[in-house]
């Protein structure tokens, strides 16, 4: 029940994740004003980004819309797929299962979008007519985690999403949190800023930082990984560790790590 309405899971599972974006979004455009925090000056964010933020914007809502139609369909056809009992059944999981098919969830949506994303780096034509969208955002932000070329969008994030619902088995009432929690991390990843205190950052080595990394023409052959772990990475040899430093004029910068050898 919402203000007195009665909402299925199936609905809010398809449309809350859209609000979380938003909303979470708006709040780090009330801090990207902290200049202290941030990864690159604001001047660097105005200049340096190779398309507007009203295109953005359109971009991701039309990401969006198709999510959301694919969210309904996936609900749709469980729903058909299973007697009233049983779908009532599955919102009663126990919190061992619950732990269980999200952190399979997890690496569903991991393992795919790494190879994924990788294969639209190595693959020039890819990488050009598609996934170089994504990348004409040189310095990322909260609401542009989601632009991407519609293609992109379909096949990384929609198609990952509906593989790691369906692989984990979880129902509709827990892919509300998870998804949301998902939507959170990405918009994380692509904030900009590095607040102290911020539980990504202590609880996933996959951040803020390690993800700006792959944005700067220096790091557009590593940190693939996306948007959990950093397993993918490490185990096939693409990972560039890094270093975060006090930039003049305040903020930090993320650089690679001294060590790093990238040969």
């Amino acid at each position: 029940m919402i203000m007195g309405c009665q909402i299925s899971d199936e609905l809010l599972g398809t449309f809350l994740p859209i609000v979380v974006y938003w909303g979470y979004s708006g709040i780090y455009c009330l801090l990207e004003w902290l200049k202290g925090y941030r990864l690159h000056t604001k001047q660097d964010e105005d200049e340096k980004n190779l398309v507007s933020k009203w295109t953005v914007i359109k971009g991701v809502l039309c990401q969006q819309v198709v999510q959301a139609l694919v969210a309904t369909l996936l609900f749709a056809m469980q729903v058909m797929g299973s007697d009233d009992e049983a779908v009532g059944s599955t919102q009663r999981h126990s919190l061992t299962v619950l732990v269980v098919q999200f952190i399979t969830a997890m690496i569903v949506l991991d393992t795919w979008q790494y190879f994924m994303h990788r294969f639209m780096h190595q693959n020039k034509f890819l990488y050009k007519h598609i996934h170089s969208l994504h990348h004409r955002l040189v310095v990322p932000y909260a609401y542009g985690a989601l632009y991407n070329h519609p293609v992109e969008g379909l096949l990384l994030d929609t198609i990952g999403g509906a593989l790691s619902f369906l692989l984990s088995g979880m129902s509709p009432r827990a892919s509300i949190f998870f998804f949301s929690f998902a939507t959170i991390k990405t918009v994380d990843d692509h904030c900009g800023l590095w607040l102290p205190g911020n539980p990504f950052h202590l609880f996933f080595k996959n951040n803020t930082a390690y993800h700006d990394i792959h944005h700067q023409l220096y790091g557009s052959k590593y940190n693939f990984s996306q948007p959990f772990f950093v397993i993918w990475d490490r185990i096939l040899g693409t990972y560039m560790p890094y270093s975060l430093e006090k930039r003049r004029g305040g903020g930090f910068e993320a650089r690679p790590a001294k060590e790093f050898n990238g040969d």
